[in-house]
């Protein structure tokens, strides 16, 4: 309808060329449409918006969006349910990191084969409209399924930023299913325009869930929370609330599924680089990430303690091996985070702390590439291990979390120890490649983390349903 409405009154002019004028698009068409429905001279939807006529109608208008205008998304809709209800039944697809890289490559186009591509921009557009045709299908079913579970998820949904990522996915949804059938270079570029501002706006999603699970804690030491009782047991009480813990886990590892998915293929539009497919390097060096990652830490553990360890780095220093830069990165950051506050607040008496060692070992026959970390920090009680990897556990301080005023997902403005979700999201992140991290700790001495990477990509995305 809008754009048929657009063409109207504007049969010269392109229709929009980002998601924010389309929205001021919607809200205008759906401000005049209310007084003069004739505008259109269609009271449907036309069937050429639908990918074939054996396929089901997405029964849904671009102006029903502005009914979720509002900044958070309390009950949904009627007509979202109904969508949200079809798409949730629909089967995911799993990728792995080989599919992606082989998908970049051109490898699974049509009646070709690696050695017969070229690098020509026939063959580049077919990628791209390959990958997002799948995209265009793909992630309305694994929005479908989280707004779902956003929506069930009892205690937790109450909370105003949780609220507030439904809408943002409620949003999402609809307008991936009002995007057409993508066949040509036009179209992909309007695919990608869209989607990239949606990525931005998703960029911080996961701060926004760690304010819900900030405010569910801070509703449970006020009382505020029937079958919480106030006692000195309740924060533990609390701690156990599996339900909440397993749908964050769910939702935090479906979440990196699909910003590995949009990134990757937003990466493919890029220009290209060296030794990249997307973001995928293929030649990633984990010792000149892990230097990266020490020197980010060592900069935020002198912020907060003036004082920060060394890290030595010792074992296959010139490895290499297919992972995306930026998710190992992240992984590497929060676990030398962890370290370098620990040794800080352990030995605050000493002018020179001891080092934060960081072991690579690899060898041709090994299954895995495994980094270690040691620390010195004086280590977890053995009571409070299993509380670390839950993302309702933080051992920051509740001003801290109140006064943390980043934005995005990894904003460099988080404090060293933040809002509770830092090891759990590098697990989750971890696994979602088919490794696993782990730790070790001897209490009254240090802690020894270890982060399996699997080296040959082959295992597909633990899907969450």
């Amino acid at each position: 309808l809008l754009c048929s409405y657009w063409q109207r009154i504007h049969p010269e002019t392109p229709l929009f060329r980002s998601f924010s004028s389309f929205n001021m698009l919607a809200r205008f068409a759906f401000e005049n449409l209310k007084r003069r429905p004739s505008l259109l001279g269609v009271r449907r939807r036309p069937r050429s918006l639908f990918d074939n006529a054996q396929q089901q109608p997405r029964h849904l208008s671009s102006l029903r969006q502005s009914e979720t205008d509002n900044e958070a998304c309390d009950e949904l809709p009627s007509y979202v349910a109904e969508l949200v209800k079809e798409y949730a039944s629909m089967d995911q697809t799993p990728f792995s990191l080989q599919m992606l890289m082989r998908s970049g490559r051109g490898e699974y186009l049509s009646h070709q084969t690696p050695t017969s591509l070229t690098a020509d921009l026939a063959t580049d557009e077919q990628i791209l409209i390959q990958v997002a045709s799948l995209l265009r299908e793909e992630i309305p079913i694994r929005l479908a399924y989280r707004i779902q579970d956003l929506d069930q998820i009892p205690i937790l949904r109450d909370m105003e930023a949780v609220q507030r990522v439904k809408k943002i996915y409620i949003d999402s949804l609809l307008a991936l299913l009002n995007i057409p059938s993508i066949s040509s270079k036009r179209e992909e570029e309007n695919f990608a325009f869209i989607l990239e501002d949606l990525y931005a706006k998703h960029s911080g999603v996961l701060v926004q869930m760690a304010r819900g699970a900030y405010q569910l804690r801070a509703a449970v030491r006020k009382g505020e929370i029937k079958g919480i009782l106030e006692n000195e047991d309740s924060e533990l009480e609390f701690e156990r609330m599996h339900l909440c813990h397993n749908f964050l886990d769910r939702f935090y590892t479906s979440r990196i599924g699909i910003r590995v998915l949009a990134g990757q293929y937003l990466a493919l539009r890029g220009e290209a680089t060296s030794n990249y497919i997307g973001m995928i390097h293929l030649n990633t060096s984990p010792s000149a990430i892990v230097r990266k990652a020490a020197d980010d830490a060592r900069m935020m553990c002198i912020r907060q303690y003036d004082n920060a360890p060394r890290v030595d780095i010792i074992g296959q220093l010139d490895l290499t091996f297919p992972y995306i830069p930026t998710y190992l990165h992240y992984i590497l950051l929060e676990l030398l985070k962890n370290a370098m506050r620990a040794t800080a607040e352990r030995h605050s008496d000493r002018g020179l702390l001891p080092p934060v060692t960081v072991v690579i070992a690899d060898g041709k026959d090994n299954e895995d590439v495994v980094i270690k970390i040691m620390d010195e920090g004086g280590g977890i009680p053995r009571s409070q291990v299993n509380k670390i990897w839950s993302y309702l556990f933080t051992t920051a301080d509740a001003a801290v979390q109140d006064g943390f005023i980043g934005e995005l997902d990894h904003d460099d403005k988080a404090p060293i120890a933040g809002l509770g979700y830092g090891l759990p999201i590098s697990r989750s992140y971890v696994r979602y490649f088919g490794g696993e991290l782990d730790l070790m700790s001897m209490e009254g001495y240090g802690t020894d983390a270890f982060i399996h990477l699997k080296r040959l990509g082959d295992s597909k995305e633990p899907l969450p349903v």
